[in-house]
């Protein structure tokens, strides 16, 4: 058996010398970490031991985790140099989401502003 090396980041997709078998290993500790944040999550929004308005922060750090456990080891996008234009396409994507978004709720933000009182009282007069 081959001595370990500590060469490869978690989620690193196996090379040939190291065998079928790490790569199933590399999926099943994803996907038991993803089950494990899941039921975390789960347990986070039905329970009463927590700090009432804590809960949406917790949930939210359970999300962030979830995201990477699956950028990790479901993708393989990790800091390795030859992953460098996953990278710089994820931050693409990213960054295309939250403009989107922000400009949407922008825009809706002025509507309200603009159109604020006109639309309660046109509807109520029907």
């Amino acid at each position: 058996m081959k001595p370990a090396t500590f060469e490869q980041v978690p989620g690193g997709i196996p090379t040939a010398e190291e065998g079928g078998s790490s790569g199933l290993l590399v999926y099943t500790i994803g996907l038991l970490l993803a089950v494990a944040l899941t039921a975390t999550s789960f347990w986070i929004a039905n329970t009463h031991m927590l700090w009432g308005p804590g809960t949406p922060i917790g949930l939210a750090v359970l999300a962030i985790a979830q995201m990477g456990v699956h950028l990790v080891f479901f993708l393989h996008i990790t800091s390795g140099p030859e992953n460098t234009n996953n990278s710089l396409a994820l931050a693409f994507g990213v960054l295309v989401v939250t403009l989107i978004i922000t400009g949407s709720l922008v825009i809706m933000g002025d509507l309200k502003m603009t159109m604020g009182g006109t639309m309660g009282a046109s509807m109520q007069g029907q």
